[in-house]
């Protein structure tokens, strides 16, 4: 998830969202693009709260560097993004996963 001067309650809830998915074998990863508001230290209390959770900080480099920087550091079979004033429902990575794995996607 691309995180930049994002309001604080979307930022919740938008990882709110990821973590409260019915798939619980995920792994998030929170890019804070440089962000000069309260987000990095959201970012880093959701790391230490939840070892799903990977804060990556770097210097401002727009949405594609951040989802790039992203990519790099996944380790998961499939990728999904989020972004950070977006949230999904709590079936929607589980919904996802299946259908990929059920096609060989």
């Amino acid at each position: 998830m691309p995180v930049y001067n994002v309001r604080e309650d979307w930022l919740r809830k938008a990882v709110e969202s990821i973590l409260h998915q019915t798939l619980q074998d995920i792994e998030v990863i929170l890019v804070n693009d440089g962000s000069t508001d309260q987000s990095p230290g959201i970012c880093d209390d959701y790391a230490k709260k939840d070892s799903r959770v990977r804060v990556l900080h770097q210097e401002n480099r727009g949405v594609g560097g951040a989802r790039n920087t992203g990519l790099t550091a996944a380790r998961g079979k499939y990728i999904l993004f989020v972004d950070a004033d977006d949230w999904i429902k709590t079936m929607a990575c589980e919904t996802l996963y299946q259908k990929a794995d059920q096609d060989g996607l």
